[in-house]
This record gives structure tokens, sequence and C-alpha cells, in this order.
């Protein structure tokens, strides 16, 4: 099969080949998969980088958790009505070496989940990472009907998701963003109310717009930068749900100060959610996107030939949506 892999941490265009490879054959409670798209995302590159060290200790990597395509066979102990079935693939290279970066990917049945006639396969390389993760950070402490959330960076992968996920359940949403794309992109999710959040008083327009109410809780892209102004808009009693901090990457916690808010800090990435949490967010998942209730932005696609433009798409930044790979 062809795929692309690297044997080596470092640049994308100094250490990814794009070439054959042993096409994999499904285990006990595997499916094999022909893989039709591919989604790059930001922890799929720092892995390239070399943020897990003993990640190539066992060989080669194909990267990338997200992708989509179809079952073509199954292993012992799944059902045979599985063949033939659209799935989208989440969690793919985490835990294990092989990703949705191939032709063909063989992995545990539970972790391809059907892919809805109306949805297509591109939309399927966005879902894993971005909608579980805001998924998890919405509704991780409960209901958010009738409360307010702060989502930052709402024009981001996550972002994006999050504020549709907080409208769905019927909370207010302020997002912040920074220039008029961004500020599209948060009212097509829904947004009711955004800010810039480069200007240096953000925080005190908010509390202009809410009356002085402050938030619920707070959806969080850059912990460590804002959390100083986080703690003056949020309820005592409020939770911060954060899935980065990548400016500050070890925030210095005002900790007297939270403790007497009596705040919940919780952080989020989608490989370590329980996995009652990534079935809930399947379900909410697989409802949407069969009436569909979600949007989805695809800001680049690239052929296989050329994943390490991919790569270095998402590293250089400053665009808006999730960035596919054709497959086949």
């Amino acid at each position: 099969m062809k795929a692309a892999w690297y044997e080596k941490f470092g640049p994308a265009n100094e250490v990814i080949k794009v070439g054959k490879f042993e096409k994999p054959t499904p285990g006990h409670g595997e499916v094999l998969i022909r893989m039709k798209t591919s989604g790059v995302n930001p922890s799929d590159t720092k892995k390239r980088d070399g943020a897990f060290p003993d990640l190539l200790d066992n060989g080669p990597v194909i990267p990338n958790s997200d992708g989509a395509g179809i079952i073509e066979a199954v292993g012992s102990g799944v059902p045979h009505s599985r063949i033939g079935q659209r799935v989208w693939v989440y969690q793919a290279q985490f835990g294990r070496l092989h990703g949705t970066a191939a032709e063909y990917l063989a992995i545990d049945s539970h972790r391809a989940v059907v892919l809805p006639d109306n949805v297509g396969y591109e939309v399927g390389a966005c879902l894993g990472i971005p909608a579980m993760t805001a998924h998890r950070c919405v509704f991780a402490d409960g209901s958010v009907n009738d409360q307010t959330l702060l989502i930052t960076g709402g024009a981001g992968r996550v972002g994006f998701y999050a504020i549709q996920w907080a409208k769905i359940g019927g909370a207010t949403v302020i997002t912040t963003a920074s220039n008029d794309k961004a500020r599209q992109d948060c009212i097509a999710a829904g947004a009711d109310y955004i800010v810039n959040h480069e200007e240096p008083d953000w925080h005190e327009q908010l509390l202009k717009m809410t009356e002085g109410n402050k938030v619920d809780r707070v959806i969080d892209v850059e912990f460590g930068v804002n959390l100083p102004k986080v703690l003056d808009v949020i309820k005592v009693g409020g939770v911060i749900a954060s899935y980065s901090s990548t400016v500050v990457p070890e925030p210095a916690l005002p900790f007297k100060r939270m403790m007497f808010m009596d705040l919940t800090i919780r952080m989020v990435i989608v490989y370590a959610m329980p996995e009652e949490a990534k079935g809930a967010a399947i379900k909410d998942i697989t409802e949407t996107l069969e009436k569909n209730d979600l949007l989805h932005r695809v800001a680049a696609r690239y052929p296989l030939d050329k994943f390490a433009e991919a790569s270095n798409k998402i590293e250089k930044g400053g665009f808006w949506g999730c960035v596919v790979v054709d497959i086949s």
C-alpha cells in the first residue's frame, strides 16, 4: 500500500517519506479500512518534532489520528455486517505506530464510527480531535443550559465546534476573535457576543456586554496567557476547561485567589478522555451529522504525495479550519 511515514524526528520536508509500505491485516476485534482522507492536527506535527522521544523505538510512524474511509475487511470477533460501512476514525495513532496517512488502516472496531451517508469523507477527517475535544470541554461538567460560556479563540478548530456544542446545549456564548474573518466564522457558528482578545481591555468589554454578569464557564485555548483576565470575568464556582497553553506552557497559578473562588480547572486532551465521554461525544456527533446540525470547515486539501506540505500548513498556522490529506 501507499503511505506517508517517518523514521526520525525533524522538519516535515526532511523526514517525511511517501511510498510503499506493508499493508496491515485486521487482528481480533479490528477492522481494515480503505482510507479516503486523513486529518492533520497540531498534536500530529508535535509528535513528528519529537514531543515523545521514545515514539520511534519500535519502528517508523505513519502519522495522524483522524481520518475517514470504508471498511473492507474485519478480524475475528467483528460482525461481517461492518464490511462496506463508511466510517470516521479517531485515536488511530495514539499508543500505536500506524495512523491514518495510508491507503489502509487496521484498528479496533470501536474506533471506527459509522459516517452518515450525507457527510463527506473530508468532514470525517475533522471530527476526531477537534469535535470530540470541543464536546468534552463544553459538557464535561454537566449541562450548560441557560449558562453563559466564554470560548476563547472561537474561530480555531476546537473553538468553532465548541461554540456550536454550547449553543446546541442551550448556552449563551461569548467568544474572542481578532479579525473580520474570525468574527464571521464565530457568528456563523452561533456566537452571541464577540470581543477582540488582542485589545488589552477585552475582559472589561465583556463585562460591559453582560452588564457586569460574569460567565459560568470558560473554554480556553491559551490557558497561561488568558488566566489573569479570565479570573476577572468568571463567576465564583465556575469552571475553566483548557485544551492548550502553547505560549505559556508552564503557567503559574494564583492559587489563593482561585481557591477562594472555588474554581474547577479541567485539562482536556482527547486521548485521555474517559471512554464514556468519548461515547457521549460520538453519540452527539452522529446525531448532529445526521441532521446536518454541525458546520464544518476544510481550510486546505493535499494529495498524499504532498503530505509534508499539509504538515507545514498546520505548523505555519494563520488560517481557520481543518487540513485534510486525500488518500485515494
